[in-house]
């Protein structure tokens, strides 16, 4: 005789066929799921990047080649942004020379 087990889902959790993993996008994962393990350089990143989301800042990227790219941040990973500007661009972050908020003098 064979028993069937049934797994009651938390509320607000869809529930999933069993063997099957839900995954997160890298996006809200950052840099990794224990955000603690992450070097404060990291830290801090994460944190000015989340709070000019949040504020829906709008910011000037400066590009290693000099290229100038303005727009809000919508989204970032480990390895790019994008901007939401009068297109939405996917800019890696390696290419970043580095980013202001609009209105500030760029450094």
């Amino acid at each position: 005789m064979t028993t069937k087990t049934h797994s009651v889902p938390h509320p607000g959790v869809p529930s999933q066929p069993a063997g099957h993993h839900r995954s997160l996008p890298s996006a809200r994962l950052g840099y990794g799921q224990n955000h603690e393990q992450d070097p404060p350089q990291q830290q801090a990143e994460l944190f000015y990047l989340q709070k000019q989301i949040q504020a829906q800042t709008p910011m000037v990227l400066v590009l290693e080649d000099g290229e100038l790219i303005e727009g809000c941040i919508e989204w970032y990973d480990r390895n790019a942004l994008k901007l939401r500007g009068r297109q939405k661009t996917l800019v890696y972050k390696s290419a970043i020379k580095y980013m202001y908020k609009v209105g500030d003098q760029g450094r």
